[in-house]
């Protein structure tokens, strides 16, 4: 294994931190075989992590598997009641809702439609909504506006994925059933106190904290959107510092979270999502990003795995590389902003 000089790596971040559209970004590198740690910005200024949430999720999840409370065969409606879910996923007159799987919520296979981008029959998004004001969303306001949107196709249909926040917004719910506490007094529990970490998740309860997390902006404008945040934070309500989300991912792969078998099923196959152009990927709780040649074309960069967010945030790991790095440009517009620092980090590594 080499590491480059943090000098190099300082470069390429400052060149990227130039951007105009970037108000702050932050960076943090560990390679444990070398012990070698670089940091870049303001890395003691927490961040919304976003969609990264999402693995906080998965490893909740994964721990209720190994504790027999649910499978990835379980019907979500087993869980949550046939009502929470019909009508989700509707297809040749056949409502597929029901039958809904925690494998598939896990995967984002389930067909769910997309609330945050998809239009609704007004021509609105939550994301619009959330952009022009703030305002709280209950978990039955974002069922009932999924069932107003067109599913894009039946569940667990062979090489189709499709994401969507709700998939982990109804998974929240169900850590809330398995474990009879808040989503986040489960994560505080099983995650964030035994790894000893200084994160915290933006729930109603939590909204005066706002103040010290890092300005999101959605192009020039910036993004004051708090009760919206906080009200799924199962799927993006984690608030972190780049290096307590290397320490987490750290332990998300390594198996202190999980048992380490897991892992590999959770990685064994990978359906595109977005569109099969994108370089991301989804597994079974986990995402994987794939350098387009574009951004390295005279270099190979071997695959990563983790998660990012919509608020320019990134969290991988190369096991190749044996690499784990966390960024985050906050900035919602254009979502590609962080991803060719991010690979030019990496490569430097090569």
């Amino acid at each position: 294994m080499r590491h480059p000089s943090p000098d190099r790596l300082e470069r390429i971040a400052a060149r990227g931190a130039s951007d105009s559209r970037i108000s702050s970004m932050s960076f943090r590198i560990e390679q444990p075989s070398t012990g070698f740690v670089w940091e870049y910005g303001d890395t003691r200024r927490p961040f919304f992590i976003a969609s990264i949430t999402k693995l906080h999720t998965a490893a909740i999840i994964m721990q209720l598997r190994e504790e027999s409370v649910l499978t990835f065969g379980t019907p979500a409606a087993d869980l949550l009641g046939e009502d929470t879910m019909r009508g989700l996923n509707v297809h040749g007159g056949r409502d597929h809702g029901p039958a809904i799987t925690v494998g598939e919520l896990l995967a984002h296979t389930s067909g769910l439609p997309d609330y945050f981008e998809q239009k609704h029959p007004d021509g609105t998004t939550v994301q619009t909504h959330m952009l022009r004001a703030d305002r709280t969303w209950t978990l039955g306001d974002l069922l009932e506006r999924s069932r107003a949107l067109p599913s894009p196709f039946p569940p667990s249909t062979p090489g189709r994925a499709h994401y969507s926040d709700l998939n982990y917004d109804l998974l929240g719910r169900i850590i809330e059933v398995a474990t009879s506490s808040s989503w986040a007094e489960a994560c505080r529990a099983r995650i964030i106190t035994p790894l000893g970490l200084g994160d915290w998740a933006l729930t109603p309860d939590t909204l005066e904290r706002c103040g010290s997390v890092a300005e999101v902006r959605h192009s020039r404008t910036p993004l004051h959107a708090p009760k919206a945040l906080a009200s799924q934070p199962a799927s993006g309500g984690i608030v972190s510092t780049p290096a307590d989300q290397v320490r987490f991912l750290r332990a998300f792969i390594a198996g202190e979270l999980f048992p380490g078998r897991v892992l590999s099923e959770m990685t064994a196959r990978w359906n595109s999502v977005f569109s099969r152009l994108t370089p991301l990927a989804c597994g079974i709780g986990i995402m994987q990003y794939r350098t387009p040649p574009a951004l390295s074309p005279f270099m190979r960069i071997p695959a990563m795995i983790g998660h990012s967010g919509s608020f320019g945030t990134v969290l991988y790991h190369s096991p190749e590389l044996d690499l784990h790095v966390s960024g985050t440009v906050n900035q919602m517009r254009p979502r590609s902003l962080p991803y060719p620092i991010l690979t030019r980090l990496v490569a430097e590594f090569r």
